[in-house]
C-alpha cells in the first residue's frame, strides 16, 4: 500500500513559509562544534543559535534500540554553506514550538545538504557521546523513547542525496551504532513505523546500501528484518503471537491462534495509536511497532511469544513467560542455527526468523 502523508506531520511547515535563505555565519561558542576520535564533527544547539528548549527535555536512562532515518521535504538548494545549515536548524526548531507547540526541535540529529551535521534536540550529542542514555523525541510516533531520529534537508522522492550528504549520514550512522553498541541492521526508515512518503522513494531504496556501508565500518551483517503479512482468515503460531504482542499492548483479545475479526480490529486500534497506516494487516510497520527487544530477567506476553516460535521452530522452550536461563539457552541455540549474533537477546531480526 502506498504510503500517506501523517495528518500531523512535522512536514507541513513548508506551507507555513519555512525561510531558508542564508543567514550571517554565527561564532561557536565555547561548546563548539564537537567531534569524538572516530565520529563526524557535529555542530551543538549553541553552535547554530537554538532557543532554550520550553521545558526540561527528558533524558532516558536507556540506550537506543534503533536509528531512524528522514528527509525534511524542504526544497533541494544548492546553498551549501555552514550558514544555510544552521538557518534550516533554527527555522525547523521554530516550527516546532511554535507551530506543533513541541518543546524543542523533535529529532536528534540533521544532515544538511552541504553535508553539516547538527545537533537536534538540546542534550542529544551529551547523550551520544556518553554512549549510555537517550533523549526522548518527537520524530516518529511510537519511537521517539527507543529511536534516534535522524533528518536529512530536501527532498528525496524523486532524486538522490548529494554524495557529500550522503556520506555525512554513513559517517553519523556508524557513529551512532559505535556509540550505543547498534547493529547496521537497525537503521530504519519512518516510513517503516509510520504512514507517511517520509524519508521519500529515493532516499528510502539507498537505506540498504546505507546499512551495507555503515557495516563495512562497524561489522556484522547488514540484512534488515523481513516480516510476515497477516490477515483475517490467517491461524497458526504466528497469528497466535500476533495475538500476544497485541496483548501486551492494551488488546483484549483471546490468544486462539486464529486471526478473526476481533484480531482484525486490534489491530486496526493499535495502528491507529502509533499511527501505521490503517488497514487491519499486519505487515511491515505493524510488526516493527509491535516488537520491542526482550532478554534474560524480562517477564510478559512479549516473552512468552519468544518461547512459543522457539518451540514452534523446534527448541523446545517452557512457555511460562519468564526469560531465564533455559530461554536464554534457546535464544541463543536458535540464533546459532540461524546465523545470527548469539547474544540471547531476541530483538526485531531474531523475531523476523522466528516468524519466517
Amino acid at each position: 500500500m502506498t504510503p500517506v502523508r501523517e495528518p500531523n506531520s512535522r512536514r507541513s511547515f513548508l506551507a507555513g513559509g519555512l525561510a531558508l535563505g542564508a543567514a550571517s555565519l554565527l561564532p561557536l561558542g565555547a561548546a563548539g562544534p564537537a567531534r569524538a576520535a572516530t565520529g563526524p564533527v557535529i555542530a551543538d544547539t549553541t553552535a547554530w543559535g537554538a532557543r532554550p528548549a520550553s521545558s526540561p527535555v527528558k533524558v532516558l536512562s536507556t540506550p537506543p534500540q534503533k536509528i531512524i532515518v528522514h528527509h525534511t521535504d524542504t526544497p533541494n538548494t544548492t546553498d551549501y554553506s555552514q550558514a544555510q545549515a544552521f538557518q534550516l536548524a533554527r527555522s525547523m526548531q521554530d516550527w516546532a514550538m511554535d507551530t506543533r507547540q513541541w518543546i524543542d526541535t523533535g529529532q536528534h540529529f540533521t544532515v544538511s545538504r552541504g553535508a553539516y551535521v547538527l545537533e537536534g534536540r538540546h542534550s542529544s550529542l551529551t547523550a551520544l557521546q556518553g554512549g549510555t542514555q537517550t533523549v526522548e523525541s518527537a520524530h516518529c510516533t511510537g519511537q521517539n523513547t527507543v529511536a534516534i531520529g535522524i533528518e536529512n534537508e530536501g527532498t528525496y522522492s524523486t532524486v538522490d542525496p548529494r554524495g557529500e550528504q550522503y556520506a555525512a549520514l554513513v559517517e553519523l550512522c556508524a557513529y551512532i551504532c559505535r556509540q550505543y553498541g547498534l547493529r547496521a541492521y537497525q537503521i530504519y526508515g519512518h516510513r517503516d513505523f509510520n504512514a507517511t512518503l517520509c524519508p521519500g522513494d529515493r532516499l528510502y531504496a539507498l537505506l540498504p546500501q546505507l546499512r551495507r556501508d555503515v557495516a563495512a565500518r562497524v561489522g556484522g551483517d547488514p540484512t534488515a528484518p523481513v516480516w510476515p503479512l497477516l490477515h483475517n482468515g490467517d491461524a497458526g503460531d504466528r497469528v497466535r503471537a500476533l495475538q500476544h504482542l497485541l496483548v501486551r499492548r492494551g488488546a483484549t483479545i483471546t490468544v486462539d491462534g486464529s486471526f478473526g475479526p476481533a484480531t482484525e480490529q486490534a489491530v486496526r486500534d493499535f495502528q491507529s495509536l502509533v499511527h501505521a497506516t490503517y488497514d487491519g494487516y499486519a505487515g511491515n510497520q505493524t510488526w516493527h511497532q509491535l516488537v520491542a527487544p526482550v532478554r534474560q530477567g524480562d517477564t510478559g506476553a512479549a516473552v512468552q511469544t519468544v518461547q512459543l516460535l522457539l518451540t514452534a521452530k523446534g527448541v523446545p522452550t517452557a512457555q511460562d513467560g519468564v526469560f531465564g536461563p533455559g530461554t536464554l539457552a534457546s535464544v541463543v541455540s536458535f540464533q546459532n542455527a540461524a546465523g545470527l549474533p548469539a547474544d540471547g537477546v531476541a530483538d526485531a531480526r531474531t523475531f523476523s526468523r522466528l516468524l519466517a
